[in-house]
């Protein structure tokens, strides 16, 4: 009955531990949480417009233009920039990404990747292990982005996907992120980046007739691969915000899981004690009725 007693109250013990690391770490992605969130509700109005207007200029373009990122052509070779985080302990954050990867492949590019046209960029370590283990072409370049989150490393990485498809490297570039829309819930995105995407207009809907100044080949010259480092950008610091949300939750769900075990726990180590107490009296009982007899 000891050594039972003791074994529960090792398990409370550990079980009080854990909480504490829970709610540490609730505490900690709380606030990372709140600087995550502040920055990508300042960026998504401006980059959700920049692209708005990117889409409506290529869509209303007279041809006479040759825009080399809008450039739509036979989908042959396909690029996944796929953004998760570098840990864990987020609930099914980077699960989910990975599945959201694995079924666009499956849903659009299946073709592709039987022929091993499907390249993988990852963003992220968790997203690299896993579609790595599953046998999928993963390219590691740019997977320490968050070791040091700032525009001018996501840049780099836009630059690349860029100059990837202007050589014809990839006929189509695709991102694979979680939008942020509060702590408890995320919404898995796969969004075209390139070719740029055109607005379908309406059936009998007026063309939009812009002025451009300077002359529209130089403003899109100069415009185009500023917005789309704009969009990536975007993505990387919703697929952050995600993250700490989850984490977040998790946590918080952990600790409230170790409050019900203790209370399990303690009922346990309560009855196992009453109960040796009680035998201990029955056998003093029972030996002072012997001695009297």
């Amino acid at each position: 009955m000891g050594a039972q007693l003791k074994e529960v109250r090792n398990r409370i013990k550990s079980v009080q531990s854990t909480q504490q690391i829970t709610k540490a770490m609730k505490m900690v992605s709380a606030a990372k949480l709140r600087k995550a969130q502040d920055a990508i509700i300042q960026m998504r109005p401006y980059a959700q417009k920049l692209q708005e207007m990117l889409s409506n200029i290529v869509s209303n373009s007279d041809g006479n233009t040759e825009i080399k990122l809008a450039e739509a052509r036979e989908v042959e070779k396909v690029l996944l920039i796929v953004i998760t985080s570098d840990r864990g302990l987020c609930g099914a954050y980077n699960a989910n990404v990975v599945k959201m990867a694995k079924a666009t492949i499956e849903e659009k590019y299946s073709t592709q990747f039987a022929k091993g046209n499907v390249t993988v960029w990852n963003i992220g370590k968790k997203g690299w292990e896993s579609l790595t283990k599953s046998g999928f072409n993963t390219d590691a370049t740019f997977k320490d982005i968050y070791l040091q989150l700032k525009f001018e490393n996501v840049q780099a990485a836009a630059v690349a996907a860029m100059k990837a498809f202007e050589n014809k490297e990839f006929d189509a570039v695709e991102l694979i992120y979680s939008e942020f829309k509060n702590a408890a819930t995320q919404e898995f995105k796969a969004e075209q980046f390139l070719p740029i995407p055109k607005v379908t207009s309406k059936a009998g809907a007026a063309k939009a007739d812009f002025i451009f100044e300077p002359a529209q080949d130089v403003l899109i010259a100069e415009l185009m691969p500023k917005i789309l480092n704009t969009q990536l950008y975007k993505a990387v610091l919703d697929g952050n915000a995600s993250e700490h949300g989850a984490r977040m939750t998790a946590m918080d769900k952990a600790s409230e899981n170790a409050n019900e075990l203790l209370k399990s726990l303690k009922l346990s180590y309560n009855r196992a004690r009453q109960a040796a107490i009680t035998t201990e009296l029955t056998e003093i009982v029972s030996g002072a009725a012997a001695l009297e007899g």
